[in-house]
């Protein structure tokens, strides 16, 4: 979701961001309600801000597992989610993880080559 948003593919989202992104997808939405958006997190809109919002918003019951699923789309690559690039994004982006934290994530899971298996992960974050 996140790749598809970056129109400018910056690394981060603004509100021409949103806004072309929404209209491509059919829905008009004007710069005001796009940066109300963003103005939900502290600091830029990029990759991990935005999981982490979805993440808090799911924890309030709000986002359904299609949200959450769709914010890996900007890691995966061929099934397949680079884990070192994963890795050094939740330690630097947003609200960041300890390197421990890390570590007990990525203990649960399937890495071959230094590639997370992108389908076990998905399974590991949603109830389907």
């Amino acid at each position: 979701a996140f790749g598809i948003m970056d129109t400018d593919k910056d690394g981060l989202l603004s509100s021409s961001d949103l806004v072309a992104a929404f209209t491509a997808h059919g829905k008009n939405i004007g710069g005001g309600e796009a940066q109300a958006m963003l103005d939900e997190v502290d600091g830029p809109m990029n990759f991990t801000q935005m999981v982490t919002l979805f993440a808090s918003k799911m924890a309030g019951g709000s986002d359904d597992d299609d949200v959450i699923l769709a914010s890996f789309e900007a890691f995966e690559m061929d099934g397949k989610i680079d884990a070192e690039a994963f890795r050094h994004s939740l330690m630097t982006f947003g609200n960041k993880f300890s390197a421990s934290e890390v570590d007990d994530a990525f203990a649960e899971f399937k890495i071959d080559e230094g590639m997370i298996d992108a389908a076990h992960l998905k399974g590991l974050m949603v109830s389907k």
